[in-house]
């Protein structure tokens, strides 16, 4: 093995109330992918964000390239050559990318910036990451993996030898994701030792040498990544067996009714759309990026205009020009991006909750009717079992499948019966999964029905009773769950329509 790079040993961190590490130890050589993972609340962000100065570690030792260090501040840990690349892109979309990389830093000519000089330098550093991106182009116009990248090269260009990812291809199609890789392999030959933080198990075995787990703050294990499978991992993870076998029936019966129609719907990356939902269903819709699922639901929820189509709810049609019209009829939207259009992060779990219901929490049209509101919001937090302190606690503290129950019980207390949920467990660890699944299961059960949209096939064969696939705005096909495969449902989403 090579030299080791990074050493943390004994690593402990107390908040008031809370002790976040417990004798957590983690280790990294050079030209080595090691990969972090855990539940959300595991201690994985806490752990490294005491390796980059943003925390002050209450006990334990870290060693860098063979030397104590104690880096009070990002900046002292950049300087000492530890880089990171967060999952939320600190790019500046309108400026260039050699402007983006110098930022802070650019080449002085006198008073004045030396734009020759700064776009040089950054060819000059692209060239030799083997980066085909030119220092002129305007970040907004690359890829979000190509984004990265350059994210990856602005670091690398502080000298970096220790480069944390925080789950770089979250939002990244197969093809980025396999560019990103390719380029990761590239960084990893150049020496270069790479911390790479990921709730997406499968890419594990494609991209990673080591695996550290942590679970409630505390280390686990580290195993090769080749003698380790993933229910092995997510057994470590979790502390018990998480089964997610496929549904191979339909949970609902023949003569459900059907409580919504959607015919012939028309709007931006959406093409003829129709398709039905009966009571009780789990409607999954499957399809590559920019198939036009999301599209779909947005027009049909009204946050995006529609050019035509008509809705049918309960056998009456309806019409809904905008979200409060989807709302009054029984639907709600659970959008794929939940920190932007889903929760207000600012707020707390009980403003949340009754945001969409507001109007019957008002006494006399100008208070509100504080008791009444932490009651259901109580109600709530139980029924779903969400892992709050208070019902005053921000929703920006909470983890992302507990964000997630906010959104839910914020339309369960409007008393929607139509759910959309737009990737439901994007960004959620394998335990909170496991809830949301659960959760989602009980809601049908109840008699609400939910429209599914994921790019995780197991995750649709697990959870549909039915799908529909779209392929270029256009729906290709409809699969009972009973038939549906993988191969089926990536066939139907790769047809070109004419």
């Amino acid at each position: 093995m090579a030299d080791v790079l990074l050493k943390m040993e004994g690593i402990e961190k107390f908040f008031p109330g809370v002790h976040a590490l417990s004798n957590c130890h983690f280790e990294l050589c050079g030209g080595e992918v090691h990969a972090l993972v855990g539940e959300n609340g595991a201690g994985k962000s806490t752990l490294m964000k005491v390796l980059t100065g943003i925390y002050k570690r209450d006990a334990g030792n870290i060693f860098y390239k063979g030397q104590p260090i104690n880096p009070a501040s990002p900046d002292e840990a950049q300087k000492l050559g530890i880089g990171i690349i967060h999952q939320e892109l600190n790019l500046m979309p309108h400026l260039t990318v050699a402007e983006n990389i110098y930022i802070g830093r650019e080449p002085m000519r006198g008073v004045f910036l030396d734009k020759k000089k700064a776009n040089e330098n950054a060819r000059k550093l692209l060239e030799s990451l083997g980066l085909d991106i030119k220092p002129t182009t305007i970040v907004k116009d690359l890829s979000v993996a190509r984004q990265q990248m350059v994210e990856i090269a602005k670091a690398l260009s502080f000298e970096s030898e220790l480069l944390i990812m925080d789950e770089p291809s979250a939002s990244l199609t197969d093809k980025e994701i396999d560019e990103l890789f390719k380029f990761i392999r590239e960084i990893k030959s150049r020496g270069h030792g790479i911390i790479y933080i990921s709730h997406r198990l499968d890419e594990l075995p494609v991209i990673s040498d080591r695996i550290t787990v942590m679970r409630d703050g505390q280390y686990v294990a580290t195993v090769n990544t080749k003698d380790v499978t993933k229910e092995e991992i997510i057994s470590m993870m979790v502390g018990r067996t998480i089964y997610e076998k496929p549904k191979t029936k339909s949970n609902v019966p023949e003569d459900a009714p059907v409580v919504l129609e959607v015919n012939g719907m028309m709007a931006q990356n959406v093409k003829n759309v129709s398709f039905k939902l009966r009571k009780g269903e789990i409607l999954g819709f499957a399809g590559l990026m920019g198939a036009g699922r999301t599209e779909t639901m947005r027009a049909l929820f009204a946050a995006d205009p529609r050019t035509s189509g008509e809705v049918i709810l309960n056998g009456k049609k309806v019409d809904i020009h905008s979200p409060s019209d989807a709302v009054e009829n029984g639907i709600g939207y659970l959008s794929e991006d939940r920190k932007r259009y889903g929760v207000a992060l600012g707020l707390s779990v009980r403003d949340n909750s009754v945001m969409a219901d507001l109007e019957n929490y008002v006494v006399g049209k100008i208070f509100m009717n504080d008791k009444a509101i932490e009651k259901v919001t109580v109600e709530y937090i139980e029924k779903l079992a969400t892992k709050t302190p208070s019902t005053s606690q921000l929703v920006k503290n909470l983890s992302g499948g507990n964000q997630q129950k906010v959104v839910v019980s914020k339309w369960l207390i409007r008393n929607c019966d139509i759910l959309i949920f737009d990737e439901p467990t994007r960004g959620i660890d394998v335990g909170a999964k496991s809830e949301i699944y659960q959760l989602m299961n009980n809601l049908v059960k109840e008699g609400k029905s939910i429209i599914m949209i994921s790019s995780e096939l197991p995750e649709l064969l697990r959870m549909s009773d039915r799908l529909y696939v779209m392929s270029e705005g256009y729906v290709t096909g409809e699969l009972d769950i009973s038939e549906a495969t993988q191969e089926k449902i990536m066939t139907l989403a790769t047809a070109a329509m004419a």
